[in-house]
């Protein structure tokens, strides 16, 4: 497949980032951890990764705007362009030692997203989008699973934890589906749960609240698979109501239709 320089920029970074992420996970009896809240825990492997690539981004394109975990917006001059990157996508995972997290990186140009990477380091899985070029595993052009039935459907999702979302309007959506899926499964990375929308692996995916750094790399990946990606109101507005729901036209829809019988709380 053909990168354009932008994306191989994005390539690079994160592989780079992934690598130090690699070698601190093999050692991950002696990180340095802080807690930052509650169940929200920041490693130095997560600080040494998002240096890694705001260093690298920075280099390669000057002026370009972040939003980044750890640091925050950082603002820019260029005024176009924004990365949107998670260091550390299963933070939690990653220092319980299990091997689910990745890194993702996103660019917005004037608020559109056009090119993504999510990219695993254990299982040295990239994951890459461009806006109007497609999606893909490594160099494998990749589309949404075609099932459209629930009863057929896997779905990922978030479970809230301590100190994070409504449990109780989680339960009534968990109990809904439930009973209409083929299985509920709980990654406890993001990044990786939509990249697996994309890939076919997962059917469908639902979670809140999310930051737009869980998010903005997936929802492109899904988008070029041929999927659909909304909030929980079925609109364009994931970043900043912090909801997603995803799947293909069949799956999205009928998960919509779930939800929608979970009142609000």
């Amino acid at each position: 497949m053909a990168r354009s320089a932008i994306l191989n920029v994005m390539v690079q970074t994160a592989m780079k980032a992934g690598r130090s992420l690699s070698r601190d996970f093999g050692e991950v009896q002696n990180l340095q951890v802080s807690i930052k809240g509650p169940g929200d825990y920041v490693s130095q492997a997560d600080r040494t990764a998002e240096e890694i690539i705001f260093r690298e981004l920075s280099r390669a394109r000057p002026g370009y705007a972040f939003l980044m975990e750890e640091r925050g917006l950082v603002e820019g001059d260029d005024g176009q362009h924004r990365w949107i990157v998670d260091p550390l996508d299963g933070t939690t995972n990653f220092l319980h030692g299990l091997p689910l997290f990745a890194v993702s990186i996103a660019l917005e140009r004037q608020g559109v997203l056009v090119a993504a990477v999510v990219y695993s380091p254990v299982t040295d899985e990239l994951y890459t989008a461009e806006r109007g070029g497609g999606t893909y595993l490594n160099d494998r052009r990749l589309r949404v699973a075609a099932r459209k039935n629930l009863s057929d459907a896997v779905i990922g999702t978030g479970v809230p934890h301590l100190g994070r979302g409504h449990h109780g309007q989680y339960l009534i959506e968990l109990r809904n589906l439930m009973g209409e899926t083929a299985g509920i499964r709980r990654l406890g990375s993001a990044s990786l749960d939509l990249a697996f929308v994309a890939a076919g692996r997962l059917d469908g995916f639902w979670e809140e609240p999310l930051e737009p750094w869980d998010t903005a790399a997936g929802i492109l990946l899904i988008n070029e698979a041929g999927g659909f990606v909304t909030d929980k109101d079925g609109r364009q507005d994931m970043l900043e109501k912090r909801s997603i729901v995803a799947g293909n036209e069949a799956i999205h829809a009928a998960l919509l239709k779930q939800l929608k019988r979970a009142p609000s709380q």
